[in-house]
């Protein structure tokens, strides 16, 4: 898993579950803005589903190989939008080998499960995956 991310995922852990939702609430704020070239690509191969919240992921790959993750998700949705945030923050720039070794209980590692519910949890775990498989989809078609 990437440094960045680990970091992250330590400090939402270490922290009591009022400083975890104000944590995901700073990140939400720092979320870029989808770069504007992305906005018109808004549609349902970009959408994470399994999201209650409308979330569009895009992933590529910069000339080096590194992933670059750009994200949109709305800002009354702040819980969501401050993980898509962390994801966005602490996998940008990585090689695809740490993305495909965040686990896939990253949520649970970062002590979200006390404070928020089932389903947000579900959305959270879709977009771990939806990264994770989308990098691989870009190194292949990268060939």
């Amino acid at each position: 898993m990437p440094a960045s991310l680990d970091e992250i995922i330590a400090e939402l852990k270490d922290a009591d579950r009022q400083e975890r939702i104000d944590l995901l609430i700073d990140f939400a704020k720092s979320l870029p803005p989808l770069p504007e070239r992305l906005e018109a690509h808004k549609d349902a191969s970009h959408r994470v589903e399994e999201c209650q919240s409308p979330v569009y992921l895009f992933i590529e790959l910069d000339d080096d190989g590194r992933v670059r993750l750009f994200a949109d998700a709305p800002i009354e949705s702040p819980t969501v939008r401050g993980f898509v945030s962390i994801l966005v923050e602490g996998l940008g720039g990585s090689t695809p080998e740490e993305v495909a070794a965040v686990p896939n209980d990253l949520v649970e590692k970062a002590g979200l499960l006390e404070i928020l519910g089932m389903l947000r949890i579900r959305g959270l775990s879709a977009m771990v995956h939806r990264v994770k498989k989308g990098v691989a989809k870009a190194v292949t078609l990268r060939g």
